[in-house]
């Protein structure tokens, strides 16, 4: 830590500080709605800027997903320099774990704040402003002390939980209507990808200049989400809520999109709907949230405490040669097919799919529950038990967040969605601080009743709560919403 490298540190944060006020627009905090169509962005067809759009999301989305799982690759080398402790060093400093407790807990930090800031500053300053720092916090991979490794690992989560609820605000409010689920569903599945592209970094460059390269990638990675922003329209819903109705027109231009004038747009339909994330707690989106909530916790424990814990308890039972990242890679490739029937029935019936996959997950750990260890004497059993919360979660976490970007109006969107986010990662930071603080490791019977609670919670109070968003515009989705509290 001498001079050059306090400076630099500083100078990143000042950069941060400075970007991001740069980044706020003039006049965010208008209230009136420009009288312009927005029906017009759902009649628009798929033309050239929605499909630059989408594979730049895709990217987006790709990078922001490599952030977490590169933890699981770089935790083994960190370790082993700093001299940590871990299951096969009890002897050693400070738990190893900290470091993924400190980037899941910034992820989950991250849903929250990039949910407010893309409704504050707008969904394309959002997405532009995590690419710096994912440039700003490759840092990370020069620290020469563990603790400042951790530091910096919040600050990268942080940015990194933030892209993926912005990223699908934004398609929600651009992509037409009938196409807009199903496209949203499969980008958010998109898991694949980046296990696929994370792992051979790991074992290609990563092997030849230790576990600090797999950080420092973030540099390159961030550069491209700046340039991918190049190609990435701000949102019209957002402009014409702010009253910007300049920029609407060009960007609804963009789209090809009717430029219509009307007495009222169908916008107005939000006047009432204040900001602030206590909203999304009052009529008549309390009970979406609340679904929305208990779908994210279950399926993260699912993620971060069943898939974690699986190898493990699998050798306890008598299987060997089970490796986690094999398992974890090997799913996400798996469910890549699954993603396009999942992505097929959110285009049939948005609030069904959710009901009927948190269900499915809900009955098939309970199954694990109901068989406990001897689910292990059937080899066909234990496979058609381990379909849903292996192959099935990624999908899960895709409906999840789609479904939050459609039920919310324009002004608190982004912060829906950033809770639908924020709630699949929370169940990760319970977790993992379990293995911090040294719990034992719970059965399989165990860790898949942890996730099977809020999950059946979660589809009976769908069937409940949800509303069907299939082919509606998201204004009609708000009218209803607020139809049915009046």
């Amino acid at each position: 830590m001498d001079v050059s490298m306090i400076v630099g540190m500083v100078l990143i944060v000042i950069g941060l500080v400075v970007t991001t006020y740069s980044l706020i627009p003039v006049g965010a905090h208008r209230d009136q709605v420009s009288n312009l169509q927005v029906r017009a962005l759902d009649d628009a067809p798929i033309n050239r800027v929605h499909i630059v759009l989408l594979l730049a999301m895709a990217a987006a989305v790709t990078i922001d997903v490599m952030k977490p799982t590169t933890l699981a690759f770089v935790v083994p080398g960190v370790a082993k320099e700093y001299g940590l402790k871990t299951a096969t060093n009890p002897g050693g400093g400070l738990p190893a774990a900290l470091l993924p407790l400190a980037g899941i807990t910034g992820t989950v930090i991250g849903s929250f704040v990039w949910g407010w800031l893309g409704d504050r500053i707008g969904r394309k300053a959002a997405i532009l402003l995590a690419g710096v720092f994912f440039v700003a916090t490759s840092i990370c991979g020069t620290m020469p002390i563990f603790q400042l490794n951790l530091l910096m690992c919040l600050i990268m989560g942080i940015s990194a939980g933030g892209m993926l609820p912005i990223a699908f605000t934004l398609l929600a409010e651009t992509i037409p209507a009938r196409h807009r689920g199903w496209l949203m569903v499969l980008i958010g599945g998109d898991i694949a990808g980046a296990y696929v592209i994370t792992s051979w970094l790991s074992s290609t460059i990563g092997d030849t200049y230790s576990w600090r390269v797999m950080w420092l990638i973030g540099f390159p990675t961030g550069l491209l989400t700046i340039m991918l922003t190049r190609w990435v329209p701000e949102s019209p819903r957002f402009l014409l809520a702010l009253g910007r109705r300049d920029e609407a027109e060009q960007v609804l231009r963009a789209y090809n999109a009717s430029i219509v004038t009307v007495e009222h747009s169908e916008l107005t339909v939000e006047s009432g709907v204040d900001g602030g994330y206590r909203r999304l707690w009052q009529p008549p989106f309390g009970g979406i949230s609340t679904v929305l909530v208990l779908v994210g916790l279950g399926v993260g424990l699912v993620v971060y405490g069943f898939q974690l814990w699986l190898p493990t308890n699998l050798r306890q039972l008598g299987y060997s040669g089970v490796s986690a990242d094999q398992i974890l890679r090997d799913s996400a490739l798996i469910g890549v097919p699954l993603n396009f029937l999942v992505a097929y029935c959110y285009h049939r019936s948005s609030k069904w799919t959710m009901v009927i996959l948190s269900a499915l997950l809900a009955v098939s750990l309970f199954g694990f529950v109901a068989f406990g260890d001897n689910v292990a004497d059937n080899k066909t059993l234990l496979y058609a038990l381990l379909i849903p919360p292996i192959w099935g979660a990624s999908s899960v976490v895709a409906v999840l967040v789609a479904y939050g970007a459609e039920a919310y109006p324009t002004r608190i969107r982004s912060r829906g969605t950033g809770l639908a986010a924020g709630m699949s990662k929370a169940g990760g930071v319970i977790v993992i601080a379990l293995v911090v603080f040294a719990v034992a490791t719970p059965s399989i019977s165990v860790t898949a009743l942890i996730s099977a609670v809020p999950m059946a919670i979660a589809a009976v109070a769908g069937i409940v709560f949800l509303i069907e968003t299939r082919r509606r515009s998201l204004e009609d989705i708000t009218a209803e919403e607020l139809r049915v509290t009046a």
